[in-house]
């Protein structure tokens, strides 16, 4: 069931980076300006695809690197398995965390290390990948920080609600924007 899982998302991020990546060879070599702008639209959703996919699955990573018990879900979601709240330890789910906040970041520093940043649409797959690492960190740590006083990772991780959502939404879409507008 867990393969069937990485090539749904897996796949999703390729599609999305794919489409990108047509969008930026169209403007390499066209520089025509509807062009650049479908490159700059696709390379935010590539970058949020990619960096997405990439710290859901750093989390799973972190929970077999644990030792973490856990179970996978039959029908598909955006959450590749379940964390078991009930039998794993403090330890385990702050390992777990922690690497799927290193899996974001180490998104953003391959795709800032492997591409040129000569147009707007590069930058701006960086900036996306920036912003969904933003979005992660604003949700994730202060669930770590209340966890560790609390010893009740699950508990902590139950007070996400829409306006937590709705306000790392908010920091991660300004912070992509504010990026990409220092950068490029």
């Amino acid at each position: 069931m867990i393969y069937k899982h990485a090539a749904l998302q897996f796949g999703i991020a390729v599609i999305a980076f794919t489409l990108w990546a047509a969008a930026d060879s169209w403007y390499l070599l066209t520089e025509l300006g509807l062009a650049n702008a479908l490159s700059v639209l696709l390379a935010a959703i590539a970058g949020l695809a990619v960096s997405t996919v990439v710290h859901e699955w750093s989390h799973f990573a972190g929970a077999i690197a644990s030792g973490s018990s856990y179970s996978v879900p039959k029908k598909f979601g955006f959450f590749v398995y379940d964390f078991d709240f009930e039998k794993n330890s403090l330890r385990q789910f702050n390992l777990m965390s922690l690497a799927g906040q290193a899996g974001s970041w180490l998104t953003v520093l391959t795709l800032w290390y492997l591409l040129p940043m000569d147009n707007s649409g590069r930058v701006m797959l960086v900036c996306g990948a920036v912003g969904s690492a933003i979005f992660g960190g604003m949700i994730e740590w202060p669930v770590l920080k209340r966890a560790q006083i609390s010893g009740e990772p699950f508990a902590e991780l139950s007070k996400i609600d829409s306006a937590v959502l709705k306000r790392s939404a908010i920091g991660g879409i300004g912070g992509t924007a504010l990026l990409w507008l220092l950068v490029s």
